[in-house]
């Protein structure tokens, strides 16, 4: 019998920084992908997507493409919307789950709060999915160590409950379901100001309201969670 491998892909949406009521969360998101599932057609198709916009290996960021900011400023809301949807049906076709942990950066006076409530989060999301996580023989986590503070994180919580458990620096630009990760980041933050109706302008325009958002987009991303 083959090995059993799951790839967990991980990103994560705001600092640790002090809190700023702009950014209230911090996030962690977690793409759990059985390699024994075999995504290349999938990835094959949203390539071709990629291609047929103009966006040929490109790594598709949804915070700043739904705000039209770095490589988007020039791009219409149309234009960004194509592309925000091929990398959303790519996610909603594939099969996968996730985890997503939010921490309330009000709650965190400092940064050893906050390292600490993140690592009790992640900890908690991992021992009450133990039958799931067990199920695999190794686990390699893909993370590019944009900050140094969760690459401890991770290291020190995975490797405290797993024996099975190794680490890699991607680039995103190299990993499709580390783009699903980001674009959940974005996905559940977007909940969190949904609730509060505090869509911003830019959200307004690319979404329509908030109903339309959670009808069309939300939805669909929360069918995976594990």
């Amino acid at each position: 019998m083959s090995e059993k491998i799951l790839s967990v892909f991980i990103d994560e949406s705001g600092d640790f920084g002090p809190y700023e009521p702009h950014a209230p969360y911090y996030l962690v998101t977690m793409v759990l992908h059985n390699q024994n599932i075999d995504i290349a057609e999938n990835i094959k198709v949203f390539d071709n997507h990629l291609l047929n916009l103009g966006y040929e290996h490109h790594s598709v960021h949804t915070g700043p493409l739904i705000r039209r900011e770095s490589v988007y400023t020039n791009d219409t809301v149309e234009e960004r919307k194509h592309l925000f949807n091929a990398l959303f049906n790519f996610a909603r076709k594939l099969d996968f789950h996730y985890s997503c942990v939010k921490i309330k950066k009000s709650e965190c006076p400092d940064v050893i709060t906050m390292t600490s409530k993140i690592s009790k989060a992640i900890a908690n999301v991992l021992r009450a999915n133990e039958a799931f996580w067990n199920s695999f023989d190794n686990v390699i986590i893909y993370y590019d160590n944009g900050q140094i503070e969760l690459t401890k994180i991770l290291t020190s919580v995975f490797s405290t409950l797993y024996t099975h458990v190794e680490f890699r620096k991607v680039r995103p630009v190299d990993y499709k379901l580390f783009q699903v990760a980001d674009l959940i980041c974005t996905m559940e933050l977007l909940e969190e100001k949904a609730a509060a109706n505090a869509f911003s302008r830019s959200e307004i325009d690319f979404f329509g309201n908030v109903r339309d958002f959670k009808k069309n987009y939300l939805k669909n991303i929360k069918k995976k969670i594990l």
